[in-house]
């Protein structure tokens, strides 16, 4: 299978402004790109690349004053096939969890594990450890917020387990927080997913955001939002929380006049994407 994505961001500054994107598929799946998904702007600036301290590439520039459109469509190559599902997957004892992972279990801006250890306990204290354990905080996550894209303000997970109501953020967040609190370690992870699989009616496309959860010494796909396994999850960036990887993140005033994003299915035919020569790019709409 393979899968266009990209975006298209406008925004209007009223001064040079500083700002740094995350945006681009992740280096775990760079064996899988066909057409890279290179950040285009214009008007042209200079681009400064780095990758932060959980490996994500960013990338870092000035916006000159005035209206700047940010942009990139890439091709991936994917396996087709639905999240996996590992039951057997273990829980791991916290001292004997590999050191690199001790940070996912703690606390973090929008994951506040202290305000929610007590409730945690009291509804998943007496499930089995491992998988299912991680199922049943989806499972209630799911079931306990409702789903609006109107809903895309910044909440923190106990603000959201007390409203009861969000967006994709908003229950990974939730499930990450009570993950830690049961002594899960788990990152948050944001990406491209499509409808691939899915049955109408579509939603707005954007930028998704899941979780992973480690167990059995390997981390796991979870997604309180969908809850089921879904196709074509193209991974951008993975943090503490979606504070860690902003797709944009701005050092001053500015105004968003613009915001679209793609992940279609496509498939060989008579199609180029953008004139860079790949045959094919003909979206494959899903039933």
């Amino acid at each position: 299978m393979k899968i266009r994505v990209g975006y298209e961001l406008v925004y209007d500054v009223p001064q040079p402004t500083p700002m740094i994107m995350v945006v681009g598929v992740h280096s775990s799946r760079a064996s899988d790109v066909i057409v890279p998904d290179h950040l285009v702007t214009t008007p042209s600036v200079p681009i400064a690349p780095y990758r932060d301290n959980f490996g994500n590439w960013c990338s870092r520039f000035v916006v000159p004053k005035g209206v700047i459109k940010l942009s990139a469509d890439g091709l991936v190559r994917d396996t087709g096939k639905p999240d996996a599902i590992v039951r057997s997957a273990q829980q791991h004892a916290v001292e004997q969890l590999p050191a690199e992972t001790i940070v996912f279990l703690l606390g973090s801006r929008y994951c506040e594990t202290d305000r929610l250890t007590d409730a945690a306990w009291k509804l998943f204290g007496n499930t089995p450890l491992g998988w299912d354990r991680v199922q049943a905080i989806c499972d209630f996550v799911h079931k306990h917020i409702t789903f609006g894209y109107e809903l895309a303000v910044s909440k923190t997970a106990f603000e959201v387990f007390s409203e009861g109501k969000g967006v994709c953020r908003d229950y990974a967040h939730l499930a990450i927080a009570f993950c830690r609190c049961m002594n899960i370690p788990a990152r948050y992870c944001t990406g491209y997913l499509g409808e691939i699989g899915m049955k109408p009616p579509y939603g707005p496309m954007d930028f998704a955001g899941w979780f992973e959860a480690y167990l059995g010494g390997e981390w796991h796909t979870f997604d309180a939002r969908n809850n089921i396994p879904r196709i074509g999850r193209v991974l951008i960036a993975r943090g503490r929380d979606a504070a860690d990887v902003p797709i944009t993140y701005t050092f001053g005033p500015n105004t968003l006049k613009s915001f679209k994003v793609w992940t279609d299915e496509v498939r060989d035919d008579v199609v180029s994407l953008n004139g860079l020569g790949v045959p094919g790019l003909v979206p494959v709409l899903p039933v």
